[in-house]
């Protein structure tokens, strides 16, 4: 099959938008709101950081925010300064559905947990077209329902989810789908077509509304944003917005198919309910008056002229199986509107160039299920975009007018953090359960945004390493709940990916980008190789690593035992920072020669570290175990006594990931490297005898930089390829099924501590108890590990092979092997013989409904034996990695497979 050509995508509509220089305009609203802005620490004023009971969700539909705003199928500027969304009321809800409602991380018995059925169907990168889909039921919302019984429910058993309820039965509920099209960047309208599912008649009221975020309270402004209802010459009602520093808006609404129900406007103030909240005056109406005048019949709680927030009010009765679709568009009052606007052919037509794009995209894709999983991968990608504003130190020190915080919170969490402020449109892992960006999620979410958006996927990566982001010492911040932690340090890995994907799209090497995350990456790794390697021997800790409970300690706290850890997750994701950071600065020489020698810096870090970690299990530094052939963590006691924890986990496959093929044919040339290669290696043979396989050069010429020489290697593959063990039939588990029958136990000072096989859920809170590593599949680490075998293979070629799987007596390349891990994979979300996908096991209702096999939910981990999703229902985020895996590797050539070299991708673009 031919690679994809970058010109099939720029050729589109969409494409050619994206690449224009007024980009940037098509980009400025887009589905920025959160889907949860209570319960976040950036809401949190509470003395002890008790950010869930501080701000709950009884609170939300009161109270306004301070940094945010959220929304159902929320839509706005790249600021907020406007907002739009939906708001539902099925007339038995005790109150409006404004925003997606879950538990909080007491009330689950796994953690916070949302607990709605809504899916993110299509999208494109400039935001012409949106679609989402809600599913909202007849029967009053069971809010008190899923509280008591996930109380009642143990961390031993499973979640208690809003279709175990029963409100879903009988297909007793509503579709609700929104859509967005723009007619200019700025010219937008929202779709909302509501179909009643049920063979008997419903109600159901819907108000589509529009917003200006709460700045004045916390900034002291005294010119308050305006919408004003207004009648036109015509009769027509339309609102116009209007505040300082932004163009005026004029909002219309109106339906289709609805018996002729007229959208009534209503207006309240976005302040907060002073009276409902804290028993004391105020002055209304507030935020909540949308849902008192509904669900109350407060007449009082609303205008009929003028406020910061409007709703239309839409009341709509459906008989079985009806449907009704209303609208609502916002643009520029300057902008001309001589002619109607046929709001049907607009969605008509961008729909048919978001599917233009996508068939540019997806010309090798044969299989139209797998074309559909991609797609929507990318919707929820494209959803999970969020207006992100925090200033720490405005944060901590309170804002003028307001009162002050307590003043414990200066001595509590982020206080060395005061530098960040951040006001950005960010990629979230999702935006309920992870409404915040974290440091090694962003990274991948890099990789497979550059698939449609490689200046956006940049641009993400540039935030991390700015001055108000990265700490002035270097580190990066990983999450707002602690922003000191250390996230795994895969951002170089993820600029070189972006860069070449970026370059095989456009046809133009951006070795500016490169240049100035390669420069801020410095910092960083000289943080890493200061802050985690307690005793300066190449060894490296760094606590927590993205990895929750994969150890039998909290990895980022004080050991119970004393001393500290020596992680060998830590020192392999060091081991490759060094390999990445040489690969991007010999790339940087290409043009500049100076880079040399930087580069040659990161390949002798990377063998002072490949020297550390590869030892025997009897040496001062080693983490290979000659008698079990895997790498293990070594607790370290304060007396010097070295300790092995033989935890087989994927902490010790992590190594697996530091491997680079340096070739002849690419770096040869640049002046001085292959002279300081041989000086260095010739100097030192126990480092090139251990890793390098320097003297023994492989397919073009090339050299293999990699923490396992063959034999290791084939050890530590025999182990993650056998089925009994690592392999399951979606992928590789994070904990060897080993510790199913044998759970590893240890015990110190008369305590004991364990870890055994979960393939699903974790049975404890510890650790936090939402997210588990001893035994389901994840999506980041197993992109890795394919990623990493390409590379081997790369190498050793075809003739080096591997038994696959363990105990089969078939052999195949690495190639190969790659190939069908990452089948494996996919198959978690692509219908399997009988109908089903693997990731929808705990939605059985919507499996076998017809109208809903369509719809594909990404999770944030997946079962280990069976692979239903677990954790985060909507964290498209790494598991959006599956649009890249799903791209033939026939295209990798080009870059939008990023599981190939530079090299690979420099031929192609020959």
């Amino acid at each position: 099959m031919p690679p994809l050509r970058a010109a099939n995508l720029l050729d589109t509509i969409e494409g050619s938008r994206l690449h224009s220089h007024d980009c940037p305009r098509w980009q400025r609203w887009g589905p920025y709101l959160s889907e949860r802005q209570w319960g976040t620490v950036r809401e949190d004023y509470s003395e002890n950081g008790t950010a869930w009971d501080y701000f709950p969700h009884d609170h939300a539909r009161s109270r306004a925010y301070r940094w945010g705003e959220d929304g159902l199928a929320g839509f706005g500027d790249d600021t907020l300064s406007w907002c739009v969304s939906l708001a539902l009321w099925n007339r038995h809800d005790p109150i409006l559905k404004e925003r997606l409602y879950g538990l909080t991380n007491a009330q689950g018995n796994h953690g916070e947990d949302v607990k709605e059925l809504y899916f993110y169907l299509d999208g494109t990168p400039t935001h012409s077209y949106m679609r989402m889909l809600y599913k909202y039921p007849h029967a009053a919302f069971p809010y008190d329902d899923l509280i008591q019984e996930n109380a009642r429910r143990g961390a031993d058993m499973p979640e208690y989810e809003i279709l175990d309820t029963g409100v879903f039965d009988d297909e007793r509920y509503f579709d609700v789908q929104v859509e967005y099209a723009k007619h200019t960047p700025e010219d937008i309208v929202m779709r909302v077509t509501v179909e009643n599912r049920a063979d008997q008649a419903a109600s159901i009221d819907l108000l589509p509304q529009i917003w200006a975020r709460n700045k004045w309270s916390w900034k002291g402004l005294q010119d308050k944003p305006s919408l004003v209802k207004s009648v036109t010459a015509q009769g027509n009602v339309q609102v116009t917005g209007r505040q300082q520093g932004h163009d005026t808006i004029v909002v219309t609404a109106w339906t289709k198919d609805a018996d002729g129900a007229v959208p009534d406007w209503r207006f309240c103030e976005n302040e907060t309910n002073v009276k409902r909240l804290f028993g004391t005056d105020g002055t209304g109406p507030f935020k909540d008056g949308f849902n008192d005048w509904i669900v109350q019949g407060d007449t009082h709680a609303v205008r009929n002229d003028s406020g910061t927030r409007a709703a239309a009010h839409v009341p709509l009765e459906l008989g079985p199986h009806g449907r009704a679709v209303v609208f609502m568009r916002w643009r520029p009052e300057s902008a001309p509107d001589d002619a109607p606007l046929d709001v049907d052919a607009l969605f008509t037509q961008r729909l048919a160039e978001a599917d233009a794009f996508y068939a540019a995209l997806q010309h090798e894709i044969a299989d139209a299920d797998a074309r559909l999983v991609q797609r929507q991968a990318l919707a929820g990608m494209l959803w999970s975009k969020q207006y992100y504003q925090f200033d720490v130190q405005r944060w901590l020190e309170g804002d003028p007018g307001q009162p002050a915080p307590p003043a414990g919170r200066k001595h509590g969490r982020n206080t060395d953090w005061r530098h960040l402020c951040n006001a950005d449109i960010v990629s979230m892992p999702d935006k309920w359960e992870y409404p915040w960006y974290a440091s090694w999620d962003l990274a991948f979410h890099a990789a497979a945004f550059a698939l449609i958006d490689p200046a956006f996927a940049k641009r993400q990566l540039l935030l991390l390493v700015k001055d108000r982001y990265q700490h002035p010492n270097g580190q990066l911040p990983a999450y707002e709940w602690a922003f000191g932690d250390a996230n795994p340090p895969v951002h170089a890995w993820a600029a070189w990916r972006v860069y070449e994907i970026d370059r095989a799209l456009t046809g133009k090497a951006d070795r500016d980008f490169l240049e100035l995350v390669f420069h801020k990456l410095l910092l960083n790794f000289s943080w890493w190789v200061n802050r985690k390697d307690a005793d300066g021997r190449n060894i490296f800790q760094g606590g927590f690593l993205g990895l929750d409970n994969v150890g039998i300690f909290d990895r980022s706290a004080p050991l119970p035992t004393g001393g500290h850890l020596d992680q060998a997750d830590g020192t392999a994701w060091m081991a490759a920072y060094a390999l990445d950071l040489m690969r991007i600065a010999l790339e940087l020489a290409v043009a500049n020669h100076v880079f040399v020698d930087i580069g040659v810096k990161f390949f002798e870090h990377f063998l002072y570290i490949a020297e550390a970690v590869s030892c025997e299990d009897d040496s001062e530094t080693g983490l290979w175990d000659s008698a079990d052939e895997f790498f293990y963590d070594k607790l370290r006691l304060t007396d010097g006594t070295s300790i092995p924890l033989r935890i087989r986990s994927i902490v010790g496959l992590i190594p697996l990931f530091a491997v680079h093929v340096l070739e002849q044919r690419l770096h040869g040339d640049l002046p001085g490297l292959r002279a300081r290669l041989v000086w260095f290696l010739e100097h030192r043979p126990d480092l090139a005898r251990l890793v390098s396989r320097w003297d023994q050069p492989g397919k073009s010429n090339s050299l293999l930089l990699s923490l396992l020489r063959g034999h290791r290697m084939k050890a530590l593959l025999r182990r993650t390829l056998d089925e009994t063990e690592f392999l399951s039939d979606h992928g590789v588990r994070a904990l060897s099924r080993v510790h199913r029958d044998a759970p590893f136990e240890f015990k110190y000072g008369g305590q004991s501590f364990g870890a055994k096989y979960l393939p699903a859920e974790s049975d404890s809170r510890v650790f936090g108890g939402n997210s588990n590593w001893r035994g389901p599949v994840w999506m980041p680490v197993n992109y890795l590990l394919i990623e990493s075998l390409y590379e081997f293979h790369r190498y050793y070629g075809d003739d080096f092979r591997v038994e696959y799987p363990t105990g089969s007596g078939e052999k195949f390349s690495l190639s190969e092997i790659a190939d069908e891990l990452a089948r494996r994979i996919t198959t978690l979300f692509l219908r399997n013989k009988d109908g089903r996908r693997p990731v929808m096991g705990a939605y059985p209702l919507l499996e076998a409904d017809p109208r809903s096999q369509d719809l594909v939910l990404f999770h944030e981990y997946f079962h280990g034996d069976n692979g239903r999703g677990v954790g985060a229902s909507h964290q498209t985020g790494w598991s959006g990695l599956v649009a890249l895996l799903l791209q033939p590797r026939a295209a990798a050539a080009s870059g939008s497979l990023p599981v190939m070299s530079g090299a690979d991708v420099a031929v192609a673009m020959k």
